[in-house]
C-alpha cells in the first residue's frame, strides 16, 4: 500500500507544471501578482506551440520564484487573447505588475529564455558597494556598464538609470556610490566605466572604456555602449547574434569554445584581431566577429563551406544587402590569407558568392524556372513584369499552388511583357530587396521598376492573379481565355481534309 501511495505522490510530482495556465475568468486578476511574467499566447494543434512546450516548462522551474511563466490558450480563452492583440500562436509578451511592457523577442530555448528573463528581473541597475563586488560583477562573461556617481541623487545617476532601463534586454549595468571605489578608478564625481570580459581581453583594444562626455544623458550614454561594447572582435552568440549581424561583417567561424578552450580560442581570435586592426586604422569599414561552427552550423553551410573538419577557421563576409563573399584561400598562422582576403575584398576585385542551381539548360516552361545565377537576366529584364513564387519543395502550399501557376503561366504564354517564374528559396540565395521569411511568398517585380518589387498579398486562384496583373502591370495583359481555346478546337475540327 505504501508503495503505490509514493508512485502516485511521485507521479503528481512529475506531471506537475511550474507554469501558469489562466484564462479568460482569471488572467486579469491573476497577472498582477507577478512582478514579471512571461506570458505564452498558444493554440493546442499549433506545431510552434508544440515543439516550444518543453522548452518553455524547463525555464519556468529554472525560473520559479523570480519570474513566471504563464500560458493562455486561446482556443478556450479568447477574449483575453483579443484584448492583448494576439493574431498568431505562439505569441509571447512580457508583463510588468499586471501590465504589458512589449514583446518577448528572444529565443525560445529553455537556456535563451532563462538568459533573457534574468536581465529582466530585479533592478535594471544592481548596486556595488566594494572593490570585492565589482571585481566580481566585471568577471562575468558578457561586458560591464558601471556607473560612479559621488551624489546618488545626481542628474547623472537618473539619466544612466534610465539608459539601463532601456538597454537592459541586452546590457549588464551596475552602479556605485562608494568613494572608495570612485577613487580607485580615478573618478572625481561621476563616470561611466564599460569593463570588458577578462576571457576576451587582448592587446589589441583596452578593457575598459570610459564615457568621455561632457553632459550625461541618457541617449549619450546608450550610444556610447553601443558604439563600444563589441569591441573589435565579438564572439557572436546565440544571445547577441542580432546585435551583430546586419552590418557589413566578416565572422571567422571555428570551435570557439570559451568554457572548454579559452586558448584556443582566443588564439584565433588575437589573429583575425591583428589583421582587423590594421585594416581599422586604415579607416577601412568593416565589422568582425568570431563564432562557433558547430553553433552556427547554417550560417556555414550557406557559405557553401564544410564545417564537418578541420582546425583552421573558415572566414566569410556577408554585407548588409546580402551579397556574400567566402575567403577560399587556407586561414595561414600569420594572418597573410586574411590580409589578402580583406584586401581583395576593399579593392572591389572579390567575386559574389552565390549559393545557386545549376541553370536550366531548357527553360521554356510556362513557368520560367529561377536559379541565383539566372535571377538577374529573367527578373531584372526592364522590359518585363514579373510574378515571382519563392517556394520550399516540402511546402504544402506550394504544392497546391504549382498547378494553378502552371495554368496561369499557359493562359499568359502569348504575353511578350509578362513573366511568371518560382525559384527554390531553400536551394539558391535570395538576392535583395526581396525578404522571404516563409513559404510561398509571392512577389511582383514591375517592368522599369527593378528595386522596388511589391509583395503580393492577393489570393492565390488563377482568377486572383489575372486580375492583380490587369490592374499592376505596365502593358496592356494577354490572356488566352478558356473559349479562345475552344473556338480554335472547333475549327480544327472542322476542317475538312483534302
Amino acid at each position: 500500500m505504501l508503495r503505490v501511495l509514493v508512485l502516485a505522490a511521485l507521479a503528481g510530482f512529475i506531471g506537475a507544471s511550474d507554469v501558469h495556465d489562466y484564462t479568460d475568468d482569471d488572467f486579469e486578476s491573476k497577472i498582477g501578482l507577478h512582478g514579471l511574467a512571461l506570458v505564452e499566447f498558444f493554440a493546442p494543434w499549433c506545431g510552434h506551440c508544440k515543439r516550444l512546450a518543453p522548452e518553455y516548462e524547463v525555464a519556468a522551474t529554472r525560473l520559479k520564484g523570480n519570474v513566471a511563466l504563464v500560458k493562455v490558450d486561446c482556443t478556450t480563452s479568447s477574449n483575453v487573447c483579443s484584448k492583448y492583440g494576439v493574431s498568431g500562436y505562439p505569441t509571447l509578451k512580457i508583463f510588468r505588475d499586471g501590465e504589458e511592457t512589449g514583446p518577448y523577442d528572444g529565443p525560445r530555448t529553455a537556456d535563451g529564455i532563462v538568459s533573457f528573463l534574468k536581465k529582466q528581473g530585479g533592478p535594471a541597475s544592481v548596486e556595488l558597494k566594494t572593490e570585492a563586488d565589482l571585481a566580481k560583477y566585471t568577471s562575468d562573461s558578457d561586458a560591464s556598464v558601471v556607473g560612479f556617481f559621488a551624489d546618488e541623487k545626481s542628474t547623472a545617476q537618473a539619466e544612466f538609470a534610465k539608459a539601463a532601463n532601456a538597454l537592459r534586454e541586452n546590457y549588464r549595468f551596475a552602479h556605485t556610490n562608494s568613494e572608495a571605489l570612485l577613487a580607485s578608478h580615478g573618478v572625481d564625481a561621476e563616470g561611466v566605466i564599460l569593463f570588458r570580459p577578462p576571457r576576451l581581453n587582448n592587446k589589441f583594444e583596452d578593457g575598459t572604456v570610459q564615457f568621455s562626455g561632457d553632459v550625461y544623458t541618457s541617449n549619450k550614454i546608450k550610444k556610447f555602449i553601443q558604439d563600444n561594447i563589441l569591441g573589435i572582435c565579438p564572439h557572436m552568440t546565440d544571445d547577441n547574434k542580432d546585435q551583430i549581424r546586419g552590418k557589413d561583417l566578416l565572422v571567422a567561424y571555428y570551435e570557439v569554445d570559451y568554457e572548454k578552450n579559452p586558448k584556443g580560442s582566443n588564439y584565433w581570435r588575437n589573429r583575425v584581431m591583428k589583421v582587423a586592426k590594421v585594416f581599422l586604422d586604415q579607416g577601412k569599414s568593416l565589422n568582425f566577429a568570431v563564432a562557433s561552427k558547430s553553433a552556427f552550423g547554417q550560417d556555414v553551410s550557406e557559405f557553401g563551406m564544410d564545417g564537418s573538419s578541420g582546425e583552421l577557421p573558415l572566414v566569410a563576409i556577408r554585407t548588409s544587402k546580402g551579397d556574400k563573399y567566402i575567403m577560399a584561400e587556407e586561414f595561414s598562422r600569420d594572418g597573410k590569407a586574411l590580409e589578402r582576403f580583406l584586401q581583395a575584398y576593399f579593392d572591389g576585385s572579390l567575386k559574389r558568392y552565390l549559393k545557386s542551381e545549376p541553370i536550366p539548360e531548357s527553360n521554356d516552361g510556362p513557368v520560367k524556372v529561377l536559379v541565383a545565377e539566372n535571377f538577374d537576366s529573367i527578373v531584372n529584364d526592364d522590359s518585363k513584369d514579373v510574378l515571382i513564387e519563392f517556394y520550399a519543395p516540402w511546402c504544402g502550399h506550394c504544392k497546391t499552388l504549382e498547378p494553378k501557376f502552371n495554368e496561369l503561366g499557359e493562359k499568359l504564354g502569348n504575353d511578350p511583357n509578362v513573366v511568371i517564374a518560382k525559384m527554390d528559396a531553400t536551394a539558391n540565395d535570395v538576392p535583395s530587396p526581396y525578404e522571404v521569411s516563409g513559404f510561398p511568398t509571392l512577389y511582383f517585380s514591375p517592368a522599369g521598376s527593378k528595386m522596388s518589387p511589391k509583395k503580393y498579398e492577393g489570393g492565390r486562384e488563377v482568377s486572383d492573379f489575372i486580375a492583380y496583373l490587369k490592374k499592376e502591370a505596365t502593358n496592356t495583359l494577354v490572356v488566352e481565355e478558356e473559349e479562345s481555346k475552344k473556338k480554335r478546337k472547333n475549327d480544327d475540327d472542322d476542317k475538312i481534309e483534302l
